[in-house]
C-alpha cells in the first residue's frame, strides 16, 4: 500500500513540475560578403548596413552573429578570391552584397556572371545558405551593356534556387537627400530605408536556415 501511494506521489509530482527550460537556440551566424556599399564607407560604424540589419533583427528577438565583410572598393571576383578567409568556418549564410563596382567600371558582365556563379557554388558546397542582393547598371554604358549586366541577378538565382533581393540600392538611389556628396554611397538614413526595405527578405532568409537545423 506504501509503495502504490508513493508512485502515485511521485507520478503527480512529474506531471505538476514544470517541463524543462529548452536551452537558448544557438544565434544564427551571418556574413554580409559585400563592397563599400555594405562596409559603411563614409559612416560610423555602427552605422553600417550589417551592424544596423542586426540591430533590426535583435530588435524583432532574432538573435543574430553578423560579420561585415565588406571591403570597399571590391568586385565580384574580389569577392570570389577572398571567400575562403572572408566566410568562416561555422558560417550559416551569406547575403551577397556586390557587383556595384563591375557596373561602375564597365566590367564585362560574362565575368561578373562567372565570379557570382563561382561565390554561389563554393557556398553551397560548404552547405552554406545564400542570399543574393542584385544592382542594376548605371545607364552611362548603353542599354545592351545594362540589359546583360541587370540579367544576372535574377538568372542566377532562378538557376541555383537561391532568394534574391532585386536592387540593393532599392529606395534610396539617385536621391541626393539619402546619399552623400559622392552621390553613390548611402547616408545613415538612406542604410535605415535599405535595411527596412530588405528586412521581410532576410527574415524569410533566416526562417529558412532555422528549418535546415531542426
Amino acid at each position: 500500500m506504501h509503495i502504490a501511494v508513493l508512485m502515485l506521489a511521485l507520478m503527480t509530482m512529474a506531471i505538476a513540475a514544470p517541463a524543462q527550460a529548452q536551452p537558448p537556440a544557438k544565434p544564427i551566424r551571418l556574413v554580409v560578403l559585400g563592397d563599400s556599399l555594405s562596409a559603411g564607407f563614409g559612416l560610423a560604424a555602427q552605422e553600417a548596413f550589417p551592424q544596423k540589419l542586426k540591430k533590426a533583427l535583435q530588435t524583432k528577438g532574432i538573435e543574430i552573429d553578423m560579420i561585415n565583410a565588406g571591403v570597399s572598393g571590391d568586385t565580384t571576383s574580389g569577392g570570389r578570391d577572398r571567400l575562403d578567409w572572408s566566410v568562416p568556418e561555422g558560417t550559416d549564410g551569406v547575403i551577397v552584397e556586390l557587383g556595384a563596382n563591375d557596373a561602375l567600371r564597365g566590367i564585362d558582365p560574362d565575368l561578373t556572371r562567372a565570379a557570382l556563379t563561382d561565390i554561389i557554388q563554393r557556398l553551397k558546397a560548404r552547405k552554406i545558405a545564400v542570399m543574393l542582393c542584385g544592382m542594376l547598371a548605371p545607364p552611362n554604358y548603353g542599354a545592351d551593356y545594362a540589359a546583360r549586366f541587370n540579367s544576372i541577378y535574377p538568372e542566377l538565382a532562378k538557376k541555383f534556387d537561391v532568394p534574391l533581393y532585386p536592387f540593393f540600392l532599392e529606395g534610396v538611389a539617385a536621391d541626393a537627400t539619402l546619399n552623400q556628396a559622392d552621390g553613390i554611397h548611402p547616408t545613415a538614413a538612406g542604410i535605415d530605408i535599405i535595411v527596412g526595405r530588405i528586412m521581410p527578405a532576410v527574415e524569410a532568409f533566416i526562417g529558412t536556415i532555422a528549418e535546415q537545423r531542426r
